[in-house]
Order: structure tokens, then C-alpha cells, then sequence
């Protein structure tokens, strides 16, 4: 386990395990260079972890820091810049919904409650960000040993991004090292998710690995929405990992599918896989009520009254081939999905349609900024 052999043609991250174990083929599919799907949270919580990266590593030394504020005036320009970019990223990508600016005042508290959490762990005692005087970020600077750095397995097969890897102090002294990830979502209401327990020790475990001689290791979960700090302490998960590891060896053939309501509402996949479908057909699990998924061709398509009609289709085995049926659904379009439907109904009007996030209000449905409109496309065998 512990051979040298140089990186390998796979590497497992805490993310990547989820993945597999919710469901294999979802793992599969998301190694096949298909269209990421970009959404709100996600760019919300990268453009937190940059911000903090950005302020933890600022030069104080080129930095007026006897001008009153200065410490808000800087955050402030460093996380305008990270929403500036992170915006035109989202908005470059292929597929991704409407880019909400009023989150930006919720996503800076969330930016300022990762900071207060810093500063206590340096041991400050600052009430407002107001008070942060040249000494008291120096300090900070002070205790980070590691700041957004890449984790790795001697081996090259475990990876993980760590976000903080800081001296943990004691009246005044260093008593040994903290693991700390950052997390921008919502707070546990009392224990960690298992994922996120799993997560936290992998990074411990890693760290510890690579640093023989190292200070005893506490590992925490940073919830900048309430600024609270969850420890976990539970067991190693390396040997897990390196197991995990080896049943997610890259495959020309699709992994098996386990299809179930919560993976696969939420798959970002489901246009590349029949498995959710003939699940969905077969019974298995039930649709959304408000918010649906459908796989259909089109039928009808007014673009000046924004209106279609479309065709459910329904599984023909289970290669992703489809037979007609006879139920129909109006929807009206608007936004991202009536530019899409305007666009294939010209150049693909016959093609097959995967709808993702239908709103429906009674019988009527609706497409908008919230929903996708892709060609069904089921992967056979991979792409790379």
C-alpha cells in the first residue's frame, strides 16, 4: 500500500468516493469529460475559499494598515474581484442556471464569518473586523502552516484539497496542528454528516501520513454561516480509501447503475444514463411533484406564444433506446430554455430530448432559467 509507484492512472478524492458509492455509473459518467453543470452554491462557496486564500496571503508590508478600515476596504475589493470572476466562469459555462447577484451580500457575511472564525483561532479577541490592526492579521499569517494546498498519497492514489493546515495555540504557545476545511453550506444541526466526518479524517489522515513527525492533529469543519467549529475525532479512514480506490478503476464499460430518488435527483448525469428512466418507468422511485425530469421528443413548438408540446418517450430495454407513448404535455418557455428549444427546434427538431427541472403548477409546466434542455444521449462506452 505504501509502494512508490508514481501517480496512477486514477485518483480517489473525498468527492469521487461520494460520488461512487451513491452510485457507480454516476461516478463513471462524471470521468467521461461530459459538460460539468455549474450552479449557485458551488460558485458561492469557491468564491469564499479564494477570498480567504486571497486575504490570508496578502502583503501587509505594500498595504496602508494605519488608514481606519482598511482591513473591510481590502475584503471587500478582494471578494468583489473573486464574485467578478467566478460570475464570468459560471456564465461561460455551457450548461448553468441564472447567476442571483442578491446573494452577494449573504455570500460576504459567510466570506467575513470564515475570517472571524480565523482570527479566534489565533487566539484574538477582535468583536469587529473593524479592529483588525497590522499585529493582529500578522498573527494570523502567523499560525497558517498551509493554505489551499493539494494533498497526496505517496502512492498517488488518495487525494484532497486541503483549505487550512494552521499551528493551533494555547496560551500563547503551539500545542500541535489543526486540520480545517472550510465548508459555505448549511450547518449541522447536531453531528456532522457521515460524509463530511469521512471527508475531515481523510484529510487528517493524509496529512499525517506525509508528516511522520508530526504535533498532535486535531481536524475541523469551518461552517462560515453560523461560525461554528465541529471537531471530529473519529477513526482513520485510509484503508477504506485504498479499497474504495481499487473498485474505481477506469473502465471502457459503463460501472452498474443504482438508481434511487435521492442520488439521481440530484445526478447532473441523467441525460447520459437510462438507468433514472427505467427506474422512473418501472416504478422504482416516483418523479418530483413540483420539479420533474422527462425524456421526450417534440411535437409542437409556437416560438412567437413561447409554447410546446411535447411527447413523453419511454424505455425500449435498457441501452437508452426509447418507443413512443401516449401521453402529452404542454409547457410554456422562457429565458435559457426557450433560446435552447428555438435553436434545436431549427436544427434538430426530430432529436431526442432530455428536459431536467420541469416546474409544474397543476397539468401546465414550465421551462425557464432553472431548467435544461439536452439532447438523450445515453454513453455505451466511454468517451476517453
Amino acid at each position: 500500500m505504501n509502494e512508490k509507484i508514481g501517480y496512477s492512472t486514477h485518483q480517489l478524492s473525498p468527492s469521487s468516493w461520494n460520488r461512487f458509492e451513491e452510485c457507480p455509473r454516476k461516478y463513471w459518467l462524471s470521468k467521461q469529460k461530459l459538460p460539468k453543470k455549474a450552479s449557485m452554491p458551488a460558485s458561492i462557496g469557491t468564491i469564499i475559499h479564494n477570498s480567504v486564500e486571497d486575504l490570508c496571503n496578502i502583503n501587509l508590508e505594500l498595504i496602508n494598515t494605519n488608514k481606519e478600515g482598511w482591513f473591510n476596504e481590502i475584503s471587500k475589493d478582494i471578494f468583489q474581484k473573486q464574485w467578478s470572476k467566478e460570475k464570468k466562469t459560471f456564465l461561460d459555462t455551457p450548461r448553468h442556471s441564472k447567476w442571483k447577484d442578491e446573494l452577494y451580500d449573504k455570500s460576504f457575511q459567510g466570506f467575513m464569518g470564515a475570517v472571524n472564525i480565523l482570527l479566534s483561532k489565533a487566539g484574538l479577541q477582535i468583536f469587529s473586523t473593524s479592529q483588525v490592526s497590522y499585529n493582529s492579521w500578522k498573527t494570523v499569517q502567523k499560525i497558517i502552516i498551509a493554505n489551499e494546498g493539494t494533498l497526496v498519497s505517496e502512492c498517488g492514489r488518495i487525494t484532497g484539497r486541503l483549505d487550512l493546515l494552521i499551528s493551533e495555540i494555547k496560551e500563547g504557545k503551539t500545542i500541535g496542528w489543526i486540520v480545517a476545511d472550510l465548508k459555505t453550506g448549511k450547518p449541522p444541526t447536531l453531528d456532522l454528516d457521515k460524509k463530511v466526518s469521512r471527508q475531515l479524517r481523510l484529510y487528517r489522515d493524509l496529512v499525517e501520513l506525509n508528516n511522520p513527525n508530526h504535533p498532535p492533529i486535531k481536524v475541523e469543519g469551518w461552517y462560515s454561516n453560523n461560525q461554528k467549529v465541529y471537531v471530529e475525532t473519529g477513526p482513520s479512514v485510509i484503508n477504506q480509501a485504498f479499497e474504495a480506490w481499487q473498485k474505481m478503476s477506469p473502465s471502457d464499460s459503463p460501472f452498474q447503475a443504482t438508481p434511487n430518488e435521492k442520488s439521481c435527483s440530484f445526478c447532473e448525469w441523467k441525460a447520459w444514463c437510462p438507468s433514472w428512466w427505467i427506474a422512473i418507468n418501472d416504478g422504482i422511485f416516483k418523479p418530483g411533484k413540483m420539479f420533474r425530469d422527462e425524456v421526450v421528443k417534440l411535437i409542437r413548438f409556437d416560438k412567437e406564444s413561447a409554447v410546446a408540446l411535447f411527447e413523453r418517450l419511454t424505455p425500449d430495454g435498457d441501452k437508452g433506446k426509447l418507443q413512443n407513448s401516449d401521453h402529452r404535455f404542454g409547457a410554456f418557455l422562457k429565458d435559457k430554455s426557450l433560446e435552447k428549444l428555438v435553436e434545436i427546434s431549427k436544427n434538430k427538431p426530430d432529436t431526442e430530448l432530455y428536459l431536467g427541472s420541469i416546474r409544474f403548477d397543476g397539468k401546465t409546466a414550465y421551462l425557464g432559467d432553472w431548467s435544461e434542455i439536452i439532447e438523450w444521449n445515453p454513453l455505451q462506452n466511454s468517451k476517453i
